[in-house]
């Protein structure tokens, strides 16, 4: 477990680096992969859908490739 977290926290690094808006970014990340940025936790569990949704949405909004 914890891959899903580290891409979060990628993803949450990316938007400090380029002084987005967390909000309007993590929200817009959210709606395109079906997670919600705030949930994922160490602890969450991997699911290899939720991880290329999240991919996909990382890459769409923010142009990351993960």
């Amino acid at each position: 477990m914890g891959q899903l977290n580290d891409l979060k926290l990628k993803i949450e690094a990316k938007i400090t680096a380029d002084g987005l808006d967390p909000m309007a970014v993590k929200g817009k990340i959210g709606l395109r992969s079906g997670k919600v940025l705030a949930f994922i936790t160490p602890s969450t569990p991997d699911d290899p859908d939720a991880i290329a949704k999240l991919k996909a949405a990382a890459k769409e909004v923010l142009n990351l490739t993960l």
